[in-house]
């Protein structure tokens, strides 16, 4: 018996692996799940044995409609009602906004406040804030200056030299009786047990967002909280590309050139920032932390033009992908221009078919990626989507000065969106994301200006020498495409 299974060990392992991989298929397909992700699930664990089935495990559980996200979706609903009722965001109502910013601008702001009750306010003052060294000179400012709180939530806290700085800003604040409360993603951030101690001694408050245990691991990987949001005494707000991480700061001696977008923001939207932190703070760490009135201090704009901003957040606690839906809808509404800069472009069917047809209908549309990706399956997985764009009259532009990593939209020459969210499957359906929408001309043109510098350090991807690439490389991009939806 025992000389048997000795030499027929690893049959006997594929017999059960296979077994597995049918009774999981089954399920995944009763799932009905897109047909897509369906597909990449099955086939991972078809010719990935073993393998296949820890990708599954730990990535491949449906965790949107599990009961934590439910609690979570429907307390959220509940605060957010009663927040809006006790504290206005918005003090200006405008019967005039579908003339103001155009019939096509103006449904996405109503897309936006019917799917998530997202408040548009008219009182902004913003500062577009190019890589981290302009951030991080700024962000140490205004924390400093902070006089009674400081929220921040982030996806990536390294405490390398920058997060060490930020982290003793934080202790020195809070050891001076400003209240401190930090969200970090326990799958992006690696924070030392000495600096924990050392935030918990000097009177930071401080919750990892979902934590990864062995034990309960399963789908939690799954679901991250990508978001990067820091509110100073409800007054000052931020939000964007740039990480806690010094290789964000191109000041440091870093081996990359790091080009990324983010937004400072005073004014009503700071309010709408302030509310999306408190949900996640109530969620992280148990509590319900009402949202008092010195949390969100009314305050004008000092600017003579003020700028229309509209917060749009999404993630697996509700029942719409709002970030997406929303660029699905300027897209489709862009008449003259769609300007596109992310890290990685995976774009579902939707998205897709939006651009590919927005641009064969005339419509300028011109996409920044990077010419090398900090990942290999993204990098392949992306550039599997270029011939067809190309072919749709997309042009496609490879920054090649060091990675791109801002995430930026601009339609026409109204609206424009500075966020967190990426191009790609793992964004529009399993992060937690939040993005600044902005309705003002002179912000567009910003962006736009922005968006011809970088097109300097770029190379344009021409159909011709692209179509030329070996076969290798072609079964690559096709092999990680499958992959998309999991990345």
């Amino acid at each position: 018996m025992f000389s048997f299974l000795e030499g027929n060990i690893w049959k006997i392992l594929l017999g059960i692996n296979y077994l597995l991989v049918i009774l999981f298929s089954v399920f995944i397909v009763l799932k009905n799940r897109n047909p897509v992700k369906t597909f990449s699930y099955i086939f991972v664990l078809a010719v990935l044995p073993f393998v296949g089935l820890l990708v599954y495990y730990f990535f491949g559980q449906d965790y949107r409609k599990d009961k934590i996200f439910d609690k979570k979706y429907i307390l959220d609903d509940d605060r957010l009602r009663k927040w809006k009722n006790k504290i206005s965001l918005n003090e200006e109502e405008r019967e005039d906004l579908e003339d103001l910013f155009g019939k096509g601008i103006f449904k996405v702001y109503r897309l936006l406040r019917n799917n998530e009750r997202a408040v548009l306010t008219f009182d902004n003052e913003v500062r577009i804030l190019i890589n981290g060294e302009e951030k991080f000179k700024q962000l140490r400012k205004d924390l400093s200056n902070a006089k009674h709180h400081i929220h921040l939530e982030y996806f990536v806290l390294f405490d390398n030299n920058l997060g060490s700085e930020i982290i003793d800003i934080l202790c020195k604040k809070a050891q001076e009786g400003v209240i401190v409360r930090l969200i970090y993603d326990d799958v992006g951030s690696s924070i030392s047990s000495q600096n924990k101690r050392k935030l918990t001694k000097s009177g930071v408050q401080h919750f990892a967002f979902l934590p990864v245990l062995f034990s309960n691991s399963t789908s939690k990987l799954n679901y991250r909280d990508h978001r990067k949001i820091v509110v100073v005494d409800g007054e000052i707000g931020y939000v964007g590309g740039i990480n806690l991480d010094q290789k964000y700061d191109n000041s440091f001696d870093n081996p990359l050139y790091w080009r990324d977008t983010h937004l400072r923001i005073m004014g009503g939207a700071v309010g709408a920032l302030q509310s999306s932190f408190m949900l996640s703070w109530n969620f992280v760490s148990k509590e319900d932390q009402e949202i008092e009135e010195i949390l969100l201090p009314k305050q004008k704009a000092s600017v003579n033009e003020p700028v229309a901003i509209q917060i749009a957040a999404s993630g697996p606690d509700s029942d719409w992908a709002n970030i997406m839906e929303a660029i699905f809808c300027m897209i489709n509404s862009a008449q003259d221009r769609v300007l596109i800069t992310t890290p990685y472009f995976m774009p579902n069917a939707p998205i897709l078919t939006a651009l590919t047809t927005a641009a064969r209908s005339g419509v300028e549309v011109k996409i920044i990626i990077p010419y090398q990706s900090d990942s290999w399956p993204a990098q392949y997985a992306t550039d599997s989507y270029i011939e067809e764009c190309l072919l749709s009259g997309i042009k496609i532009y490879r920054y090649s000065k060091g990675f791109v990593h801002a995430k930026t939209l601009v339609i026409d020459d109204m609206f424009s969106s500075i966020g967190t969210a990426n191009m790609d499957y793992r964004s529009f359906s399993m992060n937690f994301e939040i993005n600044a929408m902005l309705y003002n001309k002179d912000v567009n043109q910003q962006m736009v200006d922005q968006f011809n510098v970088d097109l300097e350090d770029c190379e344009e991807v021409t159909l011709d020498r692209w179509e030329n690439r070996g076969i290798k490389r072609k079964l690559k991009e096709s092999f990680s495409r499958l992959l998309a939806p999991l990345l």
